[in-house]
């Protein structure tokens, strides 16, 4: 029982990470130590189903309690201060690393780990510097509309798994995060609920689609480059901070940053525990 609950505690943080712009959900889930598990449920989800689901379940409740129960509350916290929020979830992933770097520690160091290191670190560095959040889109509630749902699951799906990407930062550049939340937030207020929920199911379908297809690409990774695939991943990571740092504007209120770096400290320890746990 207190396995089932630490990993749906896990999962309620994975989907708050994944409410957050510039937040990756697979990174939150690498550094709570949850990651090759959860990449292996769901790429043998079929196979072994009964092994698979009693993961999926406990962290799948969390995700979406957290992302139906904590949207409203995030977005307050983001537009009226957005340095603590940050600080927090950077806070969570510096405090997870040393679980991470476990995976690589004593191997020898060899050109093309560097290499790899170094091409996933630019490469989000870059997608953060040139990229830019794309005018919000209007959702058409018709056949075309929810087709290009089902895409747009897709490709959020496959950047909320692979670490150091933000599914919700890939959405705002597409123009759908705003829209999205926007009816999550009406459904949780029962307004228009039809009409929401015919929004959500295909992109919800095309989200489990992307999942899986990806997850599948991931194992395949881990099982046959391991550290290789570490080294790449640690590239993510690293730059995912220091975009994430990036974006914070210094509050002109004192007690604000105090705030701030207390939640960065409380950050780190939760980020080490659940790592640990």
């Amino acid at each position: 029982m207190k396995e089932k609950l630490m990993i749906l505690l896990k999962g309620f943080v994975f989907g708050i990470a994944n409410i957050i712009p510039g937040v990756s959900g697979g990174t939150i889930a690498l550094t709570m130590g949850i990651y090759e598990d959860l990449i292996s449920s769901i790429s043998n989800i079929f196979k072994k189903f009964k092994k698979s689901m009693s993961l999926l379940i406990p962290f799948g409740i969390g995700a979406v309690l957290s992302i139906v129960l904590l949207s409203k509350v995030i977005n307050y916290t983001l537009t009226k201060y957005p340095a603590p929020t940050i600080l927090f979830f950077i806070g969570l992933i510096l405090g997870g690393i040393p679980l991470l770097t476990k995976n690589i520690k004593g191997k020898k160091i060899k050109v093309r780990y560097i290499v790899l290191f170094l091409v996933t670190f630019i490469s989000i560095l870059l997608l953060s510097i040139l990229g830019g959040a794309g005018h919000n889109v209007t959702i058409h509630s018709n056949l075309f509309g929810y087709i290009l749902l089902f895409i747009v699951g897709i490709v959020a799906a496959a950047t909320m798994v692979i670490p150091g990407i933000s599914g919700s930062f890939v959405l705002m550049l597409l123009g759908y995060y705003q829209p999205i939340i926007n009816t999550i937030d009406e459904l949780t207020s029962f307004t228009n609920v039809f009409k929401n929920i015919c929004i959500l199911i295909p992109l919800g379908i095309g989200i489990v689609v992307g999942i899986i297809s990806i997850a599948k690409l991931l194992e395949y990774l881990f099982k046959k480059y391991k550290i290789e695939t570490y080294y790449a991943i640690l590239g993510f990571i690293l730059a995912s901070i220091i975009t994430l740092a990036l974006t914070i504007t210094i509050p002109s209120s004192i007690i604000e940053i105090i705030i701030g770096i207390i939640l960065l400290v409380i950050g780190i320890l939760c980020g080490y525990k659940l790592g640990d746990a």
